[in-house]
Parts: structure tokens; C-alpha cells; sequence
């Protein structure tokens, strides 16, 4: 089946080939009409006037977050926080239950393969609060290198990632959940990649705060979830002050609103969370099992077709086993930022970088790599005129 034409950018650039779908994926035309339906039915404030339109944004936008509930596996939808990005929901819990729960000396684990996002808030932690901030090792699977004996008394927080950005590797979060709570400690999963890869049941994972983007969710840009029990939810101070966040307010002091409203502050992305159920409706008619299947198949191709190249160097796990489909790889001599070129002035869009994990890269000794990011969408033909793409930028500059 031919899903590019669900996808009105594919029409306007024929000759597009688009593999950076780990930094934000196409949009397809029912998300894109969701959003033009939005401003020209329903535009209005929410949680606030008293008149019609206001109540039709507000349940529009309160549909919304029932589907992302629904879409996690959590049955109370007031555990789902909306944020302008998953990095804002790391920066919430950081700010709001890291300081008030975490003391000098606790420890926050996190892995030497995170997104800076998941590494700069427990740093700006750490120089707020003293605490220390400990990294797992990673193999050359991309898995975390863990028993449980690395959590200990000490170590009241993880944050983990889902699924690297940078390797594509899916690690196995379960037997450190575990740990992590026998000792007490509570976990956050970066989701920004899994969860357009693969259904998520929070309570099956058991997490205690999970966060992902709808703009890698074929949805809009400026649309975050921050996922959290609620009796921690509950218990942590408001983030931001303003609008909508408080129950009362009086010259010395002021009562802040209940969940999830007490973290959503002022006017949120109305059209962009309204969209976002578009969004989720259409990787729901898809089906993850039809997504899973399309996938493996074009990343086995993929991993095949760059292996055969002598003078390029895969990074990361070589075969589909525990990973999706980003793929990062490094070519002889030349730097990844050249053959993004390269493969620009060819219509092919790729990433080049160290993609916001220097720490995964410094450890490897890698100054970056470039990296193909694929979504159900793509083809094994953009497959093969990328890899041609890359035999000639090897031939050019050698």
C-alpha cells in the first residue's frame, strides 16, 4: 500500500525522499484538516467563558486527552499532562518532584545513551539540589549494561530512554523497573521514539512518569505528554504559575487546581493538542501490527544494503533483534555532516550530528554520525536511491 499519499508533502516535492523521521515526522492530510477544522469551527478558549464555543473547544480538547489515556493503557486521564514537548515534561518532573522530593546526596541513574533532554534537567538538578548523577554503560546492542545491584539505597530516580535515537536500540526497561522500585526509587521512560514504533501500557511497564511528542507521531509540532501516578502527580508543586492552574488566589498566597490542570498554566496549544487526536486515530487505523511489520522489513533492507558497503561502518545493533528503525552509521573518511549534504542535493533528507547524546558519542570516541530514521511511509525504493546516493558521495570525495 502506498501510504505517501496520505501525506501532502510527497504531492508538493514528488522527488522528496524523507528518512529523518526521528527528529519529526510528515503529516499526514487528516491531521493536517484536523487542525483547519480546528481555527475554523471551533476557535476559542478553553476551561474558561461560559459560552458555547468555549465548551465545544474544551470538550474537543478534553477528547484529546481521554484518546492519549486510552492510547497509553492508564484508565484515569487526569494522569496525562499536556506540555509544549516531552523535554518540558522532563523539565517538570526535575523542577517540580526533584525538588521537592530528591536531598543532597540522592542519586539520580540515568544511561550514557539518553537525549541531552533527558540529561541537562538532573544536571541543572544536581546544581540546584547537590544530588548525584550516575550513567549506565551501554554494549554495542545498545543495551544498558545493568544488574541489580546498581540501584541502591542511594538512588531515588531513573530516567531512562524507550528506544535510542541515536542507535535505534529498544532496551529492556522491566527487570530495572523492577529493581528501581524495590528499592523505592521511582522511574520516568523517555518515550519520544518508542511510541511511535510501538503500543505502550504504562501499567503493564509500570513507570512512574513517562513523556513523548506528538510531532513524531505524524501530529503537530508544540505538543507534549508528560504521563504520571496520580498520587505523585498529587503530591508535587505546580511547575509554572499562572491562569488556569489555581483553585484561588488572594494577595499572600494561593491554592492551586487540581490535576492535571495544576501543571497546564496559562493558554496551552489548543490546535495543536485538538489535532493530535487525529493524529492517534490514524495510527490506530493502521495498526502497530501493521506498522511493526512495514518497518522491520524496510530496516532489515536498510541494514543489509549499507552492510554490503565496505567503507561505511554500522553503529549500534547490526540485525532487527530488540531495535526499530533508526540507523546510525559512519563512513570512511568523511564527515557525517558531508554526506547529509551529499545526500541533500540529491532530494534526500537525513540527519547528521552527534544528535543531541555527545555523552554516547565522547564514549564511543565518535565525532558523530550520520543517521537514517524511517517511518512506515518510506519504501525500499527510497532505500536503494539513498544507498546510491551514498556510493557517490564516497566516490567524490575519494
Amino acid at each position: 500500500m502506498d501510504f505517501k499519499k496520505d501525506f501532502p508533502i510527497f504531492q508538493h516535492r514528488p522527488q522528496l525522499i524523507y528518512l529523518d523521521n526521528a527528529a519529526t515526522s510528515q503529516k499526514p492530510l487528516v491531521v493536517l484538516d484536523a487542525e483547519k477544522d480546528y481555527y475554523e469551527r471551533l476557535n476559542s478558549n478553553i476551561h474558561r467563558s461560559a459560552h458555547f464555543l468555549a465548551e465545544e473547544a474544551t470538550i474537543a480538547y478534553e477528547e484529546t486527552r481521554q484518546t492519549v489515556a486510552d492510547f497509553i493503557g492508564t484508565e484515569k486521564k487526569h494522569e496525562i499532562v499536556f506540555t509544549r514537548n516531552a523535554t518540558e515534561g522532563i523539565n517538570l518532573v526535575a523542577r517540580s518532584y526533584g525538588d521537592a522530593c530528591l536531598q543532597e546526596s540522592d542519586e539520580v541513574l540515568l544511561s550514557k545513551m539518553e537525549h541531552h533532554s533527558n540529561i541537562v534537567p538532573w544536571l541543572q538538578l544536581k546544581e540546584r539540589k547537590g544530588v548525584n548523577v550516575r550513567y549506565l554503560d551501554i554494549d554495542e546492542n545498545g543495551q544498558f549494561v545493568f544488574d541489580s545491584s546498581q540501584i541502591t539505597s542511594k538512588t531515588k530516580f531513573v530516567s531512562l530512554t524507550g528506544m535510542s535515537n541515536i542507535l535505534g536500540s529498544i532496551p529492556d526497561l522491566k527487570p530495572i523497573i523492577a529493581a528501581a522500585h524495590a528499592k523505592g526509587a521511582k522511574i520516568l521512560i523517555d518515550a519520544c521514539q518508542l511510541a511511535v514504533h510501538s503500543p505502550i501500557n504504562v501499567q503493564e511497564l509500570d513507570a512512574d512518569f513517562l513523556v513523548f511528542s506528538a510531532h513524531k507521531m505524524y501530529g503537530p509540532t508544540g505538543v507534549g505528554v508528560l504521563y504520571g501516578k496520580e498520587e505523585l502527580l498529587k503530591k508535587m508543586p505546580p511547575f509554572l504559575g499562572g491562569g488556569e492552574m489555581i483553585q484561588e488566589v488572594f494577595e499572600d498566597r494561593f491554592t492551586p487546581n487540581d490535576i492535571p490542570q495544576k501543571f497546564e498554566a496559562g493558554t496551552p496549544n489548543i490546535s495543536g493538542v485538538v489535532t493530535f487526536k487525529a493524529a492517534i486515530d490514524y495510527i490506530g487505523k493502521i495498526g502497530f501490527d501493521k506498522i511493526r511489520s512495514i518497518e522491520q522489513e524496510l530496516t532489515e533492507y536498510t541494514l543489509n544494503k549499507l552492510s554490503a558497503l565496505p567503507y561505511l561502518k554500522l553503529i549500534g545493533p547490526k540485525t532487527t533483534d530488540n531495535r526499530s528503525s533508526v540507523i546510525s552509521f559512519a563512513m570512511e573518511g568523511i564527515h557525517p555532516h558531508d554526506i547529509a549534504e551529499g545526500l541533500s542535493q540529491k532530494n534526500i533528507c537525513i540527519r547528521a550530528g552527534h544528535h543531541c547524546g555527545q555523552i554516547l558519542m565522547d564514549t564511543w570516541g565518535l565525532p558523530a554520525t550520520a543517521r537514517i530514521s524511517l517511518a512506515f511511509y518510506n519504501t525500499k525504493d527510497d532505500i536503494e536511491q539513498a544507498v546510491h546516493a551514498l556510493e557517490e558521495v564516497y566516490k567524490y570525495f575519494h
